[in-house]
């Protein structure tokens, strides 16, 4: 409840109570006047003595509801100010309140007939009262049930519950009947309080950083430190995977037919879980087939599939030959150093939204996207920006391949992307073979910079300095003599 709203209802209920305060306090003044007035007779004075007492009743019992309906929108609120996700439970202050009433009843009727015992009512209902006990049962354990749940608060509307042998889903409401979970499949499930008392919850709170496990294995053949900073790498990209923990990989056999692996990590948003399990399997995927690392199948079992169409060494080949001579900074070379370059080179694939590289990474590469397109960020004040969009046939990284220089941006796969990536071992023989060949593409390069920064003719000299600069620095990482 907002502040003023709160402030509002406590200033009605202040004025109710002054009011029905102030007609008590008038009330002996008109009961004198009354009979003074009107009583002619006895039966007169019995009828105006029943409405007085009445009327008092009516008068008390409101005083005592305004009361505690102060208490319970003032004082009880108030106490709990402090925190965002404490409620006063409305099944709690119906209850309590139900209690204050009858007690309150009975007491200010007592006041009033005190000749009038109350012990024949009490003794006379009780056959109801079982029958009515009977017929409420399961009422009334509902009843109890959520008194002790709203009591214990195991869970608050928001978090997720697991409860066994009837589902898992995300806690909308809690009330006297019973608690709706709305399931991750969108629908409602309801469970009565008598029954969820009797079951075994587990409790992810919305707060906390929840943890989930992702188990899979990999053959015998392959690094496991390599591979488990792969996999490590792979699940800290991955949306609504908390950054504040570092996953956790970690070996749990090694089986019959590989290494068995286990994944730990946080989510921010539990009811994300499935979205996000799903997600970081398609990014191990990935960075498997990149690595050429294989999944393990059982050895019982005879796994046969049809092998792929290989294309050609020679075709291959040829293909990325037509692609790398389309690049600028590649024209100076001839036709055979093309040649041996993009044989050296390799091709990798990456899931959408995964860093091909980040900007101040260490790198010795290039790419050239064969399919599919990158987004070019940079960090700002609102996080990341985009600051271009490369599509097939564009390259990025040239400068980390010639210098080895940190990469200047984060480039990140804006779909499924496939990328050929020339490393330095590619293009050192070149280098070592034709040392002049550096001086022309280090030309090539200062024309598409000049180019985008719209360079000054009074620059040219400054542009010629970082063309030497570029030379010298290349040489260096190559290990050429000057």
């Amino acid at each position: 409840m907002a502040a003023s709203e709160l402030h509002k209802r406590s200033f009605s209920l202040v004025i109710l109570v002054a009011l029905l305060g102030s007609f008590l306090a008038l009330l002996p003044f008109a009961e004198g006047w009354l009979h003074d007035t009107f009583v002619t007779s006895t039966m007169v004075g019995n009828v105006v003595d029943t409405s007085l007492r009445i009327l008092k009743i009516i008068l008390w019992m409101g005083l005592v509801i305004s009361i505690v309906r102060f208490l319970a929108y003032v004082i009880l609120r108030a106490a709990t100010r402090g925190s965002a996700e404490t409620e006063v439970s409305s099944l709690l202050k119906t209850v309590f309140s139900i209690i204050i009433y009858i007690v309150s009843f009975f007491l200010i009727f007592q006041t009033q007939y005190p000749d009038v015992s109350l012990a024949p009512i009490f003794t006379g209902s009780t056959i109801l009262g079982i029958v009515v006990g009977l017929a409420l049962q399961d009422t009334l354990g509902n009843l109890f049930a959520g008194i002790a749940i709203q009591a214990d608060q195991p869970f608050q509307v928001g978090d997720v519950i697991n409860i066994s042998n009837r589902g898992i889903g995300s806690v909308e409401s809690v009330s006297w009947r019973g608690v709706k979970i709305r399931t991750f499949d969108n629908k409602l499930l309801v469970i009565s309080n008598s029954v969820l008392g009797k079951e075994t919850i587990e409790v992810a709170p919305k707060d906390n950083l929840n943890a989930r496990l992702v188990f899979f294995n990999t053959l015998f053949h392959y690094s496991p430190a390599r591979t488990a900073q792969l996999i490590r790498d792979a699940v800290r990209q991955v949306q609504n995977v908390s950054p504040k923990l570092k996953p956790v990989v970690r070996i749990r056999n090694l089986g019959e037919n590989g290494i068995d692996w286990e994944v730990k990590y946080w989510v921010e948003d539990y009811k994300q879980y499935n979205d996000t399990d799903a997600l970081i399997r398609q990014r191990i995927w990935y960075v498997f087939q990149r690595e050429n690392i294989h999944f393990a199948f059982p050895t019982r079992t005879i796994h046969i599939e049809p092998k792929p169409e290989i294309e050609p060494v020679e075709e291959l080949i040829n293909s990325r030959f037509e692609r790398l001579s389309r690049i600028p900074i590649f024209a100076p070379l001839s036709d055979v150093e093309t040649e041996k370059l993009a044989a050296a080179s390799k091709v990798k694939v990456y899931a959408p939204g995964e860093a091909i590289v980040r900007m101040g990474q260490e790198g010795n590469s290039m790419f050239v996207i064969v399919r599919g397109s990158v987004n070019v960020e940079i960090p700002d004040q609102t996080g990341t920006k985009v600051v271009n969009k490369l599509a097939e046939n564009d390259f990025f990284g040239e400068m980390s391949l010639l210098t080895g220089q940190p990469r200047s941006a984060t480039v990140s796969a804006a779909e499924e992307t496939e990328v050929m990536q020339i490393g330095k071992n590619a293009i050192r023989p070149i280098f070592e073979a034709n040392p002049d060949v550096v001086s022309s593409i280090v030309a090539i390069i200062d024309e598409r910079r000049t180019a985008l920064k719209a360079t000054i003719a009074a620059g040219e000299e400054d542009a010629e300095k970082t063309s030497l600069g570029v030379i010298r620095s290349i040489k260096k990482f190559f290990g050429l003599r000057d």
